[in-house]
């Protein structure tokens, strides 16, 4: 049995909505007991007035994470993640239940956590690391490696408060992944920096994770998720849901959030782009014509896009954007008819499609986003995110290219590809293997 890092057990947060806090001065208690009456009378039937009320941000959450584990904590806004996160890290406490870590924990929970704005970077990662429980001695050992990871070399004596959020997150993260923590806790900051940084910040995880850290990581990056956590936890309104591999538990968040259909039309006051052109419908059909939400994996699948172009003389190019499961991009495909490359398009209607061949995109839910772009300038004039969705389904007959496997295929895509084999019915006459089958000796 694996040595635990982090149990939580039935813990919930309750937060009163509409109440004065604790720290209240006397003068506001005098004032909220004058108004009690009017509240009163309002909350009667002559007002919207609302009672204070109780507002449960967490409600019964129990979970274990093992030493070294790598786990997601996944959901939709106000879910209750950061919350969670919170209580593990003492931030807050809990209003009901318990939680148990074992080892140090460093927590990257807010761009500057820890910061203080009128000292140096250099004196807030002394600062911040001494918060975290470290030594003098073993700051010291860490400092260089910590200032290059963050890029701040040249302003490590200046204080905090001129750094921008970017470098404040650089040097927060910096601090919090090289001081040895045995427990990290990261909560959606790597969306501030940088697509390069973040590279560099999910490639730190995966060292640390590797050296037996355990890492709980909160961000809604699915692609970040899917390749640092091979298990995540789905959280619901403060509950959890599902708790499981990634793969399971992504696909069950993505399916219950996106609530979108193989067909999708938009009236011409709301149709999504701009002055030059209007996408009015989106779908996903068979090559009969026939709309469905289900494909086999050896069907052909085509998208439509049908657009309506309302000023005359521009370079306008559909393209679509598939994604599967996790959210990973499966590809991009751009529009190639030769009728239409490099061309101006007079205004009217237009349906384009692109045609998926079977044995091509693997099973599962797949999702497209729809957009149209000027090429020459590069101007993204229509783009919709989750314009409809899909299902793959392998009917396991044999002729796909699952063959004869009936265990679980990952991957993005899964072509049927053409095999050769060569056969000899006296394998013995390969004398220039100088062997026989095996390996044996002649």
């Amino acid at each position: 049995m694996r040595e635990l890092a982090i149990r939580g057990e039935g813990l919930g947060k309750r937060y009163r909505i509409g109440a004065l806090s604790h720290q209240a001065s006397l003068r506001e208690h005098i004032m909220d007991a004058m108004k009690a009456p009017f509240r009163w009378f309002r909350s009667n039937g002559c007002g919207n007035f609302s009672a204070p009320r109780d507002f449960w941000a967490l409600r019964n959450v129990t979970f274990d994470v093992a030493k070294g584990e790598v786990v997601g904590l996944i959901g939709r806004n106000g879910a209750g993640k950061s919350t969670l996160l919170k209580i593990l890290s003492r931030v807050t406490q809990p209003t009901m239940g318990r939680a148990v870590i074992h080892g140090r924990v460093g927590s990257l929970l807010e761009v500057g956590t820890g910061f203080h704005p009128e000292l140096t970077g250099r004196e807030n990662t002394y600062l911040n690391g001494a918060i975290l429980g470290m030594t003098k001695k073993e700051i010291e050992h860490k400092f260089d490696e910590i200032v290059a990871f963050a890029e701040v070399s040249n302003f490590i004596d200046t204080p905090i408060k001129y750094y921008s959020s970017g470098m404040q997150m650089r040097l927060a993260f910096a601090v919090a992944a090289h001081l040895d923590p045995e427990v990290l806790f990261v909560d959606e900051v790597l969306a501030v920096g940088d697509a390069q940084f973040q590279k560099k910040c999910l490639g730190k995880m995966e060292e640390v994770s590797r050296q037996g850290r355990t890492i709980l990581f909160v961000s809604h990056n699915t692609a970040a998720v899917a390749r640092l956590c091979s298990r995540c936890i789905l959280l619901h309104a403060g509950t959890v849901v599902k708790d499981g591999p990634t793969h399971e538990v992504m696909s069950a968040y993505l399916r219950s959030g996106l609530a979108v259909t193989a067909l999708r039309e938009w009236h011409p006051s709301e149709a999504p782009g701009d002055q030059v052109v209007r996408l009015r419908c989106v779908r996903v059909r068979s090559p009969d014509g026939t709309v469905s939400e289900t494909f086999d994996i050896r069907s052909p699948v085509g998208i439509d896009m049908i657009f309506d172009v309302c000023e005359p003389g521009h370079y306008l190019t559909p393209n679509v954007h598939l994604f599967n499961d996790e959210g990973v991009n499966v590809f991009v495909v751009i529009d190639q008819d030769p009728a239409w490359r490099g061309q101006y398009r007079p205004a009217g209607r237009y349906t384009s499609t692109v045609w998926i061949p079977g044995n091509f995109l693997a099973e599962g839910h797949v999702t497209v986003r729809a957009a149209i772009t000027t090429l020459a300038t590069m101007n993204v004039r229509v783009d919709v995110v989750d314009a409809v969705a899909f299902q793959m389904i392998d009917s396991n007959d044999g002729d796909s290219a699952r063959g004869d496997y009936m265990g679980p295929l990952s991957g993005v895509v899964r072509p049927l590809l053409e095999w050769e084999t060569m056969y000899e019915s006296n394998p013995n006459s390969a004398e220039s293997f100088g062997t026989t089958p095996c390996g044996g000796a002649n």
